[in-house]
């Protein structure tokens, strides 16, 4: 039986987000995600910076979305970041080829040089690579997810870590108990700039203002600040981070997992073993809250932290591929 023919047009909003939440859920089962999810990263996204969506239609339903728009996080006017996603069930047809080709078009009317996805090792992204090698993508760069469950954890054996980390004076300190520090938003946005340079991410990065920043980090709502922790030095007042030396975050998705966001200490504060404690501590926080799994992600050359996270007990379960298209090599 022959489908019924499918069109592109754009994006409805707020209307569609539900359809939208339905075939990224599909698509990305290990991240699923919802209408309200959609319109708040929406909502927070730069206006500055160029985002399109458009949308596959047939027999009434969308059955497909493809959106791009400037990679922010390494913000460049001739850089973009893309993404195809068609149902399972219209698979196919044509239909993400279109979706590809109406997006490329309009990337390319704005002169766009370079276009980024991610893609992932797992076997529900096995036809997305292809999609994307049979028109030239390549792979640039890769990035290692790991995860743990916390019942499968000694917590008690990271007790003389915790003590050496105390004795240097350091204290760790939740997000949410750090809510009253006027201060609390803006050190932390320096910190984690300062922290960022020294991430190995094969790509030079865009620095927010604090504004943004905020949104997208400390008011989303998947972060948990209970379970997020602060190295807090006392005595110490830098004039940028003041008395914060270190952080790690803990988010959880709707997939039910947790995730690991920035971790890191200043460079005059590394060999103490705090940002080990600092993911100890969240740790610890979780399993009183009864527990779960906790992802995390680390770029290949990072090898102090996925040294650090094999110590700890995370196991490897995928290898993230960053693509890039290089237009003029199209």
């Amino acid at each position: 039986m022959s489908q019924p023919p499918f069109s592109l047009r754009d994006a409805k909003l707020p209307e569609d987000y539900p359809a939208l939440a339905e075939i990224l859920s599909a698509t990305r089962p290990d991240w699923p995600t919802s209408a309200e999810d959609l319109e708040r990263h929406d909502a927070k996204r730069d206006p500055a910076h160029y985002f399109t969506h458009v949308v596959a239609e047939q027999g009434g339903k969308i059955v497909g979305l493809g959106g791009a728009g400037h990679d922010d996080f390494s913000f460049e006017e001739w850089r973009y970041w893309g993404g195809v996603n068609v149902l399972p069930e219209a698979r196919g047809q044509g239909i993400g080829a279109a979706l590809y080709a109406e997006l490329l078009r309009r990337l390319q009317e704005r002169g766009a040089r370079e276009i980024r996805t991610m893609s992932s090792s797992k076997p529900h992204a096995a036809a997305g690579r292809r999609f994307l090698e049979q028109r030239g993508w390549k792979v640039n760069w890769e990035r290692f997810e790991s995860e743990i469950h916390t019942e499968n954890i000694d917590l008690h054996a990271f007790d003389d870590l915790l003590s050496g980390v105390a004795g240097e004076g350091v204290r760790l300190v939740s997000l949410a108990e750090l809510e009253a520090d006027p201060e609390r938003n803006r050190k932390l946005y320096e910190l984690d700039w300062i922290l960022f340079q020294d991430v190995p991410l094969g790509t030079a990065l865009t620095k927010k203002t604090l504004e943004q920043w905020v949104k997208e980090e400390i008011d989303d709502p998947q972060l948990r600040p209970k379970l997020s922790f602060v190295a807090v030095r006392g005595g110490q007042n830098d004039p940028l981070t003041g008395d914060y030396v270190g952080y790690s975050t803990l988010g959880r998705s709707r997939g039910e997992h947790y995730y690991i966001g920035m971790t890191g200490v200043l460079r005059s504060e590394r060999g103490k073993g705090i940002a080990k404690a600092l993911k100890v501590a969240a740790m610890r926080a979780l399993h009183g809250e009864g527990g779960g799994v906790i992802k995390t992600f680390n770029d290949s050359p990072n090898k102090a932290m996925l040294q650090m996270n094999e110590q700890l007990g995370f196991q490897r379960t995928a290898t993230m591929y960053r693509y890039e298209l290089k237009l003029g090599e199209a």
